[in-house]
């Protein structure tokens, strides 16, 4: 039986002896575009209507991630060309990491790791720090990673509000709109999904809600949130500190960012464990085993 041949534009972990199903085709590989049926999808590369036309005989498009706003669905769709994704596998570890950058960041733990090991402490003791305590934070986006986060925040004893398009039957707080639940919170975790429909949601008015005193988390998108809007709240003291995860033009990060003494920022490592990529690259192998058996698709998209 032919293998069907596979477009790997990047490789990604997964378990032994997954891929033997396949025939592989890398980036530097050429001379048989036309007979790619599948792309496994991975990192900043992006599927869009161009690359689809380069590979004639495409059937699938398999994204390993939960967010899928690097593929052209509409153009997939009208080249009857099938969309998955990897949920569920990431969400509590997301979660775990957007709590953990938000304590981290509220608290100022890597400037207080910085400190010691530049010997400060032996003549003077840290400063003071925010503290979570008595504070409500706003999750903008309750889906499953949202969830997932709200679980831990309640956890910590502390009060939870949300914003999302339509309300859910949930014990937090509704807001309609990023807006209204920043100006109702003291910290702000995103997780929205990327693309058009939520490009610079977070807004210089959205920051400014939060004020002086207040936290943005993004482990969302970077396009979520108003990039340079941030550095410039920042840098006034219009916004306390932020700790990202992503970033607007990834793996770029503005230096103007860097510099800022007020923000924790990681290099989009949400889902950045062994085991978790290595499930999410099984997940990856999961759907596409199941398309081209004629099975049903566990996370077909589009």
């Amino acid at each position: 039986m032919t293998r069907p041949l596979l477009y790997l534009p990047r490789a990604f972990p997964t378990s032994e002896g997954r891929l033997d199903g396949y025939e592989l085709l890398g980036p530097d590989d050429t001379g048989r575009d036309t007979e790619v049926r599948a792309i496994a999808l991975s990192g900043p590369s992006k599927v869009d209507a161009a690359v689809m036309d380069r590979f004639p005989k495409l059937e699938i498009v398999a994204k390993f991630g939960v967010g899928y706003d690097s593929i052209d669905v509409a153009a997939a769709q009208a080249r009857g060309v099938a969309v998955t994704n990897t949920p569920d596998v990431l969400t509590e570890e997301v979660a775990d990491l957007a709590v953990g950058l938000l304590i981290a960041t509220s608290r100022q733990l890597p400037q207080a790791d910085s400190y010691l090991r530049a010997g400060h402490w032996t003549t003077k003791s840290y400063p003071l720090t925010r503290s979570l305590r008595g504070r409500r934070i706003g999750i903008l986006g309750l889906g499953r990673i949202g969830l997932a986060i709200a679980a831990r925040l309640t956890a910590m004893k502390l009060e939870v509000a949300y914003a999302t398009r339509t309300p859910r039957d949930v014990p937090y707080a509704y807001h309609p709109d990023a807006l209204s639940l920043a100006q109702a919170c003291d910290a702000l975790v995103v997780i929205v999904p990327g693309g058009a429909a939520t490009e610079g949601l977070v807004s210089a008015k959205v920051l400014d809600a939060l004020g002086p005193d207040g936290i943005l988390v993004n482990v969302a998108r970077g396009s979520v949130v108003d990039e340079t809007a941030l550095i410039a709240a920042l840098a006034s003291g219009r916004l306390g500190a932020a700790g990202l995860d992503v970033f607007e033009h990834e793996p770029q990060v503005p230096q103007a960012l860097v510099d800022l003494p007020n923000t924790v920022l990681l290099p989009h490592v949400g889902s950045a464990t062994e085991v978790t990529r290595r499930m999410m690259g099984d997940r990856v192998l999961d759907n596409l085993d199941a398309w081209f058996r004629g099975d049903r698709v566990p996370d077909q998209v589009a």
